[in-house]
């Protein structure tokens, strides 16, 4: 998947009304000032580094963000009308965490995090299109999107800050002593970090099936390629050694 100048441009301006129509005073005026100083950088950046992960295209975190919002709104309506106690946060709450649960992606406010991965190779076999900024030190990315709105003064709650920093479920061993209590005191006292981490799953996994659908034929063809030269050398009964059968396959790569 791949959106054009207009489409990026468009998500952008929808990005910025959800700001504008969803939070007041002076958060709303802060949170402004921080997307615009990101404007640029954030309007391009992909999602994710490997194709088949989600949104690994310019213009995909903004695209990923406005599915994470809806979803995670929708997701609020219907665990509430199923009888879900959900009274223990705000909407807004939840809006918040879901507009911030990947800004730790965008990089520090000196460096962006992704890169255009500059190794042919990587991009063909691997697809990895883009790389991780080695200059940015590590931090997992719940924890410099925190860091972010701290740096530019925009105050939180607790229910936001658990859900940005939860949002990855049990994807992140971290979280691990959140979603798993054995006592009945340790268990989460708000759902907003499962309704967020729901909402997040369901937005990555359409845009993993987007970009499958997208490449069903040239996956398929490549599977066909490889399995062919691969039965060829099989069949031919010659002793190649593993550097060979990698080249045959993937071509030599000096």
């Amino acid at each position: 998947m791949h959106l054009d100048e207009t489409q990026i441009a468009s998500n952008w301006q929808e990005l910025m009304v959800v700001i504008d129509t969803e939070f007041t005073g002076e958060r709303k005026d802060k949170l402004i000032e921080m997307y615009t100083y990101f404007e640029e950088r954030m309007m391009l950046m992909p999602a994710s580094s490997f194709e088949h992960y989600h949104n690994c295209f310019a213009g995909g975190y903004v695209d990923h963000v406005l599915r994470v919002i809806k979803i995670a709104d929708a997701n609020h309506t219907m665990w509430t009308s199923l009888g879900s106690e959900c009274s223990g946060y705000t909407r807004e709450e939840l809006i918040f965490a879901a507009l911030n649960h990947d800004l730790g992606k965008v990089g520090t406010k000196e460096l962006e995090m992704y890169r255009p991965n500059p190794s042919d190779w990587h991009r063909k076999n691997q697809g990895k299109i883009y790389e991780i900024n080695p200059d940015i030190p590590f931090m997992s990315i719940p924890d410099r999107s925190l860091l972010l709105l701290q740096q530019f003064d925009i105050k939180f709650t607790q229910n936001e800050m658990m859900g940005i920093k939860l949002h990855d479920g049990l994807y992140d061993d971290s979280n691990k002593p959140y979603f798993i209590a054995f006592r009945p005191e340790s268990r989460m006292r708000v759902n907003l970090p499962i309704v967020l981490h729901h909402a997040d799953h369901m937005a990555s996994q359409i845009e993993y099936e987007t970009w499958k659908g997208s490449n069903t034929t040239s996956v398929k063809e490549s599977k066909k390629v490889a399995r062919k030269a691969y039965n060829s050398k099989t069949v031919s009964g010659a002793n190649d050694s593993a550097q060979d059968l990698f080249k045959n396959l993937f071509g030599d790569t000096k």
